[in-house]
């Protein structure tokens, strides 16, 4: 770290320290630092976006935001807050941006990354059930994915699978072997016990998403019977050791009027989550059924829902789709994350299962300038309609002439599917879609728009 960094870091974290001991009459004093801190106006949204919070003690942002000195572990919140706003939101974006510069290419915000290609569930629609123990990353590798990603600032990791947790000592000993950073998982919940959430009581930089797709029959449904209970005992721990934990919703056609539904949100606040992470049903693999897919309506449904709850439940959400006008389209591709699989594919997205790169052969740097990702950065947004930001599910056509361009590969482990194969999965979803996506995009004020860019 630069002397000007270690300067930075000392200073955030002071204020930090001021802030934990009075947090509702320090937090609105320490905006003006912040302010004069931002010499760049890196952060001025984000900066505008705390200031609307604090500045309101009635809303659900500011009941959220003084849950997390009522409800986490002083130890745990103090490390977490450190990690993101010093080294993931302020040294890693700024080292993100000059290397974006730097070698013209996306650099992310956090890698995703695959321990294992094992399960202990056998999840309807899931690839990953498929696949059984036959692929993991080695300990050694995931250490250098670590280390060669914070050299460019990547400092936030999110373990996908499989079912992560089948490797719960390797991600606690990366946890240990990298304070600095923040560690993430998207997990079913049911390997959560005592004994781990000591662990991460230990760590103090670990936060894992807990899939449920409901309430306990459409959970179970798709998860297999008893999985729900499993999931509550899960957040019942959790909660009661004071860790902050959130959830990873799936909606789907069959269970979109359930996951929308208020009742539901409440529920999973009272239950202790404190954020959720929306994405809609990808039809990945050449066994995956299309109709989960989610109906138009049902879309149209949860961007109103998710919404109407920002402003009402005490519940950080983001929809991974529906969001893209907040975040310029797609996301993937390097340009806020990429996706690691567990036999070292380097993946624009964990829902695009082709690759061009493999950590046993690249380095990170290499593959975020491969083929692939540089037709990623080339062409993103994908359309300039925001609420139509996928290359395969919004745009299909688009995904198919990157992989036949760039030379890319079929990463299933099982049954290799075409990119053009996927993509025409999609088709029919893609062009009922359109069209509310469109009426979507200019009654939010931002105007009608073309539906197409041309490929570069």
């Amino acid at each position: 770290m630069a002397l000007k960094e270690k300067a930075q870091a000392f200073a955030v974290k002071k204020a930090l320290e001021y802030m934990d001991k009075d947090p509702e009459t320090n937090i609105p004093k320490l905006l003006d630092w912040f302010d004069a801190f931002d010499i760049k106006g890196t952060l001025a949204g984000q900066r505008k976006a705390v200031r609307q919070v604090v500045e309101n003690p009635d809303s659900n942002w500011y009941k959220l935001v003084m849950s997390l000195w009522q409800d986490i572990d002083p130890g745990v919140r103090d490390t977490l807050f450190e990690n993101f706003v010093i080294n993931a939101a302020l040294l890693g974006y700024q080292r993100q941006c000059e290397n974006r510069e730097k070698y013209n290419c996306n650099i992310p915000w956090a890698i995703l990354m695959d321990p294992t290609s094992a399960c202990n569930l056998h999840c309807t629609g899931c690839w990953a059930a498929e696949y059984g123990n036959h692929m993991n990353l080695t300990y050694e590798e995931m250490d250098n994915i670590v280390t060669q990603g914070v050299e460019l600032g990547t400092y936030v990791y999110l373990f996908t699978g499989g079912e992560p947790l089948v490797r719960k000592k390797d991600i606690i000993r990366l946890c240990e072997d990298h304070p600095d950073c923040v560690f993430s998982t998207f997990t079913n919940g049911t390997l959560i016990d005592e004994a781990f959430a000591d662990e991460m009581l230990r760590v103090k930089n670990f936060v894992p998403a807990i899939s449920i797709e409901g309430f306990e029959e459409a959970t179970d449904s798709r998860r297999g019977d008893g999985t729900y209970q499993k999931i509550i005992r899960a957040m019942e721990i959790l909660k009661r050791k004071k860790l902050p934990f959130g959830i990873s919703c799936c909606y789907t056609s069959a269970n979109a009027e359930v996951i929308g539904r208020e009742e539901y949100f409440d529920y999973m606040v009272e239950l202790g989550a404190k954020f959720a992470w929306f994405f809609t049903y990808m039809p990945v693999g050449k066994g995956a059924v299309t109709d989960l897919i989610a109906k138009p309506e049902q879309r149209e449904m949860m961007y109103h829902k998710i919404r109407e709850y920002r402003s009402t439940k005490p519940l950080f959400t983001v929809d991974f789709w529906n969001d893209g006008e907040y975040v310029g389209g797609c996301v993937a591709g390097g340009r806020y994350y990429c996706h690691i699989n567990a036999n070292g594919d380097i993946e624009p997205c964990a829902f695009i299962h082709y690759s061009d790169s493999n950590i046993r052969e690249k380095t990170l740097l290499e593959a975020y300038r491969s083929g692939l990702f540089m037709g990623y950065h080339d062409n993103q947004p994908f359309n300039e309609n925001m609420l139509r930001p996928c290359p395969v599910l919004d745009n299909p056509v688009r995904l198919t002439a990157l992989v036949e361009k760039s030379g890319a590969k079929s990463t299933d482990y099982q049954n290799l599917e075409s990119a053009k194969e996927f993509s025409d999965k999609c088709e029919e979803a893609a062009a009922n879609w359109a069209p509310v996506a469109d009426r979507l995009w200019c009654s939010c004020g931002k105007g009608c728009i073309r539906k197409d860019i041309k490929l570069n």
